[in-house]
């Protein structure tokens, strides 16, 4: 888990529909090796985001179709979506965290409250700048979805 703040400065973000990374993004190649590791991860797969771009990858987990907390998942009431990866002219990802947790992101440097959240559980994870990076990106997207399954 996390607890270094993030070097630099926060990205720009769009203030209007869809929330976005304006800057500061991932390569082409960490974003691709981000999406190879996210969906490298044991009961995971890859799918359309419901409720993001066409570009946007869905996070959806094989042995829990439905979320035991609407808190937990981008999609609530949909297939549970407790994260999605922004395509590459993007790269940030948006997921879900206990509020305490995102906050606490936010505070380091990491992440932003998403603009549209439902429960103040929704967050904007910025894409990775270096290999490191892309480590603690992974790290958060494991802790979402260790949120959808309550563990």
């Amino acid at each position: 888990m996390i607890d270094t703040p993030r070097a630099g400065s926060r990205p720009a973000a769009s203030d209007d529909g869809p929330h976005r990374q304006l800057d500061q993004r991932a390569s082409p190649e960490l974003w691709g090796r981000l999406v190879a590791e996210v969906f490298a991860l044991p009961g995971t797969e890859e799918g359309r985001s419901q409720v993001s771009p066409i570009s946007s990858r869905a996070v959806f987990l094989v042995d829990l179709l439905t979320e035991r907390d609407p808190r937990t998942s981008l999609a609530p009431g949909r297939r549970l979506e407790p994260a999605h990866l922004h395509g590459v002219d993007d790269t940030s990802v948006h997921l879900c965290l206990p509020a305490e947790r995102g906050q606490e992101l936010t505070r380091l440097g990491w992440a932003e409250p998403h603009q549209y959240a439902d429960f103040g559980t929704e967050f904007m994870v910025y894409g990775p700048r270096s290999p490191d990076e892309v480590r603690t990106v992974l790290s958060v997207i494991e802790e979402s979805i260790a949120f959808a399954r309550g563990v």
